[in-house]
């Protein structure tokens, strides 16, 4: 496992990596989890974007995962909003990132949109995979099976190698997701607001959310690229990387004005 520090914020220890830029003025990329992530579950996906795309990159474990302080009270159905305003900003600031590149995954992507249309504080750009904008059955039907797997598999087993304390990691996620209340959460209202660069990546099998999550944002996002993904469920960047790579490298590129937005055969 690669090694980490930790970041007193507050009330909790945020774990995190820092890698170096490769090349100046390249850039902050900053990256966001899914809702079972966390440092060490991107792998060697944050040294491979750092390379490609010469970047500093920082890539740390929200509240109640990997490394970080465990939860101490139930996460609510805002906590992405809660995310996005009290403590990413907290994190940037200590790490002097004036003007991020947000790279989110699942939850972390929808806490990069949220926070891209809130902030006062530039964005540079957005890639968002698989994210979440409103809830949909299906969303609500995977979240269910999950919570199957994790009392009957090994999907526990697999999930402690990475979280502290595996239960509340998970049990946070799956229970405000599946909470009723839960089922009005949506930021469509906030993505006029958006005013930096969007590159989203779906897989076309996602078995937590359908191709409808980026229709509604390709309406509602002023400046928005898509790239479609098949035979890649909900990660695009584990079964795909080097395509995720390739499009994220490109997308940067393209911020600078210093290359051709990215275009592959499968961007629609």
């Amino acid at each position: 496992m690669v090694q980490t520090d930790v970041l007193t914020l507050a009330d909790r220890q945020i774990e995190y990596r820092l890698l170096p830029a490769r090349r100046a003025g390249a850039g902050d990329l900053v990256m966001l989890h899914e809702g079972l992530g966390s440092a060490s579950m991107w792998g060697d996906l944050p040294d491979r974007l750092s390379e490609a795309t010469g970047c500093r990159t920082l890539v740390y474990s929200r509240h109640g995962y990997g490394r970080s302080s465990p939860l101490s009270a139930p996460r609510t159905s805002d906590y992405m909003h809660e995310e996005a305003r009290v403590w990413l900003p907290a994190l940037l600031d200590a790490h002097h990132i004036t003007e991020p590149i947000l790279f989110g995954h699942s939850d972390g992507a929808s806490i990069a949109l949220i926070y891209a249309s809130e902030s006062e504080r530039a964005v540079k750009g957005v890639i968002a995979l698989a994210p979440h904008v409103m809830v949909e059955d299906i969303t609500i039907t995977g979240i269910e099976r999950a919570r199957a797997q994790f009392r009957e598999s090994d999907l526990r087993a697999r999930l402690a190698r990475h979280h502290a304390d595996v239960d509340g990691a998970f049990w946070g996620w799956n229970r405000a997701w599946l909470d009723p209340a839960f089922r009005a959460w949506n930021i469509e209202q906030l993505l006029p607001s958006i005013v930096a660069p969007v590159l989203v990546v779906q897989g076309t099998d996602d078995e937590y959310g359908t191709v409808e999550q980026v229709d509604r944002m390709r309406r509602a996002l002023p400046n928005v690229k898509y790239l479609e993904i098949g035979d890649c469920g909900h990660s695009p960047h584990r079964h795909h990387s080097d395509a995720v790579i390739r499009a994220t490298r490109q997308f940067i590129q393209s911020l600078d004005g210093t290359s051709a937005s990215a275009t592959t055969p499968a961007e629609r």
